[in-house]
């Protein structure tokens, strides 16, 4: 059973032992996506660089250029680093030079590569590091901290104290100089580089100052020989309320050969004391006293110092145990190290405790928490004795992983072999279980009835797991079962049950469940009031939320990024910009969600210009964009239409190889079709690896917008052929290029087919779009019937839809029945009594027409006036109906009246049934000239190059006269102009549009 669940973890390994294994697939699998294969690359890039195997590195290189991935940057900056580790920094340079589109991570690496080649004893790479770091500097690169710790090295290595001094100014310049790590870093630099004034001077300006800082300080005192300095800052370093370390105590004590005076011999003898009190100083070297020390380092959280303590004593030949490697190993594994994992691996096979199952346990823990499943894997399959904490160790290390099959075949295996699962082992299998749908539900059930049974149902962590794996499975029911059973308050309890109730569309049930612990006096904690902060987000409740906010503050957890995440969310997706504003101010240093969570909050509540504002003040900050962050932004400029930022954007997600993500690839689809750009939106889709059911949904609303119906329902029979179920977005797309194509028979099928074959229970938007192509076809009464028949009370904008048809089709006596019900949805809407009007002027009916007007004018409506704006040069140029306010109106007016008489010689005769006023025909005439739509095609004409596409957008739906103009105009002009009104687009080429004169 053991070899079984090895041969499944490898299942999923992207690992090969071989390496011409691994080329042989790589090579042979290049005709897979190569986002599927760039984690694969990474990780042979990661071996080549843990073994420093060239040779592998190279090949690697070679599979990268044969499969058109050398322009991959992130596997690119991998090379480079491996290069460089190999000891070849030539290749790395050369590879540098070649990559044209470099980030601050491809810096960040050669410069590292030119650091690590100083380290080596390379003189010459000093000078060209540091040239190079100046080379960057006049880029317009963001630096980070992170880019000047090799320049720091260098600065360091050289010698150069004015190349310090100069890092130092220019740390100061970005804002950096308050970084722990950059002044940090300058006091080490200035303090060997004899500038002890400097050095001090800028210790002493820190806010923050750790162990090792101080310990930097000590060591400058003492290679000085001032004794009365050293005495004085070793009492100020143990008055500040850090501890001392064995590297304080051993360079104080061996630093200075001997104090000849009675006050350092008493100082001597104080630190002696002191030491031998924690443990530091022991004359025996006893090893017992040495793990002591770095278990109390681990148990401080200072794995980092548990680390150095065993660097030490490995110096002072201190002989270590089995104990000393399991606890070292522990330090390790939270720092993420694998390369310091695998030299104190070596350690362990070299004294032969590889074999002792602890040390083992502690080995297959450090790979699993440093991302070296592989590793952790291939160690379990090699241990010759295995016990529980073995297999609770790769059950974990598998579920976290994100192999919850694999831990689950684990589970199966262990028990097969005889072993009785534990409180742990149960915990595991349980997370594993909650991401295994339906599976995972069957399975959670049995491991209820198991630990039920074996009396471990008691255990909290079980309970909690419990609750957490039947929540996200869907079965509320019995994770308040579990819940209601227990005996005793659990905190994880409660919280694990109020997020499952959030998950589950019960917010409500979550802040009543809040409320009842709050009654009874239970504390919570930052998860606690995160998670009810989410539950008053989901159900749109700021009241309640405004007192979670007080009691937050109350109890000082407002201090904590993650619950003041949570705050923000509320207020925003409550609506409450302003106090949302004030809470994101107020975090000192915002996160990736932060920034991600006002983004789309401004863009959720109307204000897509501030979104994109604060994307700029992101990036300013040094914050990383994700993928959620480019999805949300994609879809603010979708809402602006601006086309500009929109690419702009496209440009960083492709930059930072976010474009493989599905839901920023969805976005963009969604974002060039809106912006009338339908050719890249589709040619986007096309060449996306895996398409999920929101981007088939995309595309066909986005085809079914610009008039391409037919394409749009070819598409949706294609989904159908890929096995992809349509849900209810799917049909609105359908019924919609029904709508906008004209195709009423295909409507009704479509209709039918949804329930019949999908089992989706047709909505009150499914009825809109079924009359609404109804009526645009001319079946006002088919229409009226199916609103009458529905088991829905008409929306206001499906009545809108079915009168407008009616003022099309002069059924008046239809209209005023639809104007009469419209009338008693929304009394004071005033686009009914426009439409009804101008219904009764279409017929001629001028006195209905005027009483109607009486009738708005009595209730002070005003209709809603008819805009349309063309952007030019990222400025945006508003007109309205013979607007004369644009700087350039005489210019505008002369190319209106030139291109009304071009069209008219090409055949255009204005459509006087649009204008709606009892007027002389002429008069009617010259009112259709200087519709807001033909003042921007105008403007457009005059003040864009006559090969590019001219963009205009309206607010309201296009009229018939202008429609049929413009049509002329890109006949005349060869110009192509893409409307966008408030139903659709209108692509018009040639003399003719896309919409088929159907709208």
């Amino acid at each position: 059973m053991h070899f079984r669940a090895i041969t499944n973890l490898r299942a999923n390994s992207q690992f090969i032992v071989s390496l011409n294994t691994t080329l042989y697939l790589l090579y042979h699998t290049s005709y897979n996506t190569h986002h599927q294969l760039a984690s694969t690359w990474y990780s042979v890039i990661r071996t080549a660089i843990a073994t420093q195997n060239l040779l592998m590195g190279k090949c690697l290189h070679a599979c990268l250029i044969v499969s058109a991935q050398d322009t991959n940057r992130f596997l690119i900056n991998n090379l480079i680093n491996m290069y460089s580790k190999c000891g070849y920094l030539s290749y790395a340079r050369h590879l540098f030079e070649k990559t044209q589109d470099r980030d601050i991570v491809t810096w960040n690496s050669i410069l590292g590569s030119y650091a690590l080649s100083a380290e080596n004893g390379d003189i010459n790479s000093l000078e060209e590091g540091l040239h190079l770091f100046k080379v960057l500097r006049k880029s317009d690169t963001l630096i980070s901290k992170l880019t000047l710790t090799p320049v720091l090295k260098l600065c360091l290595q050289s010698g150069y104290i004015w190349a310090s001094q100069s890092v130092h100014g220019y740390s100061i310049k970005i804002c950096l100089e308050c970084d722990v790590f950059v002044s940090g870093a300058l006091v080490n630099i200035y303090s060997k580089l004899g500038r002890l004034i400097d050095a001090q001077t800028l210790f002493e300006e820190m806010q923050e100052r750790d162990v090792v800082l101080w310990n930097v300080m000590l060591k400058a005192y003492v290679l000085l020989g001032i004794d009365k300095e050293i005495y004085n800052f070793f009492s100020e370093f143990h008055r500040s309320g850090l501890r001392p370390d064995d590297a304080s105590i051993r360079c104080v004590l061996s630093g200075i050969p001997k104090y000849d005076s009675c006050e350092g011999k008493v100082f001597k003898e104080q630190v002696q004391a002191y030491a031998t009190k924690i443990c530091y100083y022991n004359n025996s070297s006893d090893v017992i006293l040495w793990n002591k020390t770095l278990s109390d380092y681990i148990q401080s959280g200072d794995n980092l110092a548990a680390i150095g303590c065993f660097v030490d004593m490995n110096k002072s030949n201190v002989e270590y145990d089995d104990v000393t490697l399991a606890v070292a190993l522990a330090a390790i594994g939270s720092t993420k190290n694998v390369y310091l994992g695998q030299q104190m691996h070596g350690l362990a096979v070299k004294s032969g405790y590889d074999s002792v199952i602890s040390v083992a346990n502690s080995l297959i823990n450090m790979y699993s928490k440093t991302g070296c499943l592989y590793f952790a894997q291939k160690l379990f399959s090699t241990m010759k004795e295995l016990d529980l904490v073995s297999w609770n160790s790769m059950i974990s290390s598998c579920a976290q992983s994100g192999f919850e099959e694999d831990s689950v075949i684990l589970f199966i295996d262990m028990i097969h072999d005889g072993l009785r699962p534990d409180h742990f082992t149960l915990a595991s299998v349980l997370r594993a279980c909650s991401s295994l749908a339906e599976k995972g539900l069957n399975l959670s059930k049995q491991i209820h009835a198991h630990a039920v049974k074996t009396g471990l149902i008691t255990d909290r962590f079980i309970s909690t797991s419990l609750i957490d794996a039947y929540s996200k499975n869907g079965s509320i029911e019995d994770a308040e079962f579990v819940f209601r059973n227990s005996h005793n308050f659990d905190l994880g309890s409660f919280n694990s049950l109020m997020y499952g109730y959030i998950i589950s569309s019960k917010g409500h049930q979550a802040l009543n469940l809040f409320t009842q612990m709050h009654k009874r006096g239970e504390k919570s904690d930052e998860i606690t009031f995160a998670t009810v902060a989410k539950a008053c987000a989901t159900v749109v409740r700021l009241k309640e939320g405004r007192q979670i906010h007080s009691l937050i503050i109350k109890l000082g957890f407002d201090s904590d990024l993650f619950v003041t995440s949570g705050i923000l969310d509320m207020y925003i997706k409550c609506g409450d910009t302003l106090n949302a504003e004030r809470i994101f101010n107020g975090i000192p240093e915002p996160d990736d969600v932060a920034w991600t969570a006002m983004i789309s909050g401004s863009s959720e509540n109307g204000y897509e210009e501030c979104a994109l504002l604060i994307y700029h003040r992101m990036r300013l900050s040094g914050v990383q964009p994700d993928e959620f962050t480019y999805a949300t932004l994609i879809k603010a400029a979708s809402c602006l239409t601006a086309l500009e930022q929109g690419r702009q954007i496209h440009a960083n997600v492709v930059k930072l190889d976010f474009s493989s993500d599905t839901f920023v690839a969805t976005s963009l689809i969604d974002m060039y079709a809106k912006c009338g750009y339908i050719e890249d939106s589709y040619l986007l889709f096309k060449r996306m690896d895996a398409r999920s059911i929101a981007s088939w949904n995309a595309m066909i609303v986005g085809l079914a917008q610009h008039g391409n119906g037919e394409e749009a329902l070819k598409l949706f029979q294609t989904m159908n052929v890929h096995g992809i179920k349509p849900d209810r977005v799917t049909f609105i797309g359908v019924l919609s290029a029904c709508s906008h194509s004209g195709f009423a028979s295909e409507a009704h099928k479509y209709f039918d087919l949804m329930y019949r074959t999908y089992g989706i229970e047709p909505e009150i938007e499914h009825y809109s779009c079924l009359v609404d192509a109804l009526g645009r076809a001319g079946l006002v009464k088919e229409a009226e019937n199916v609103i009458n028949s529905m088991p829905y009370e008409a929306s206001p904008s499906m009545c809108r839809a079915l009168l407008g048809a009616c003022r099309v089709r002069g059924n008046t006596e239809t209209g005023e029945k639809v104007a009469e019900r419209l009338l008693a949805i929304e009394p004071f809407d005033s686009s009914t009594y426009v439409l009804l009007s101008n219904m009764y002027a279409a017929t001629n009916r001028w006195e209905e027409a005027i009483v109607t007007r009486k009738k708005m004018k009595r209730k002070n409506m005003k209709k809603d006036p008819g805009f349309s704006w063309i952007d030019v040069k990222n400025k945006v140029h508003l007109f309205v109906v013979d607007d004369k306010s644009h700087p350039e109106a005489d210019m505008i007016y002369n190319q209106v009246e030139d291109m009304i008489i071009l069209i008219k010689e090409e055949g255009y005769v204005p459509d006087t049934d649009f204008v709606l006023h009892e007027v002389e025909e002429e008069e009617k005439e010259r009112a259709l000239y200087y519709h807001s739509e033909k003042l921007a095609i105008a403007y457009g004409l005059i003040s864009t190059p006559s090969s590019s596409m001219i963009r205009i957008i309206k607010n309201l739906r296009v009229c018939g006269d202008c429609h049929n103009a413009i049509k002329y105009v890109s006949l005349v002009y060869g110009r192509e102009i893409v409307l966008r009104d408030a139903n659709r687009f209108h692509q018009f080429k040639g003399g003719v549009c896309s919409c088929g004169d159907y709208w």
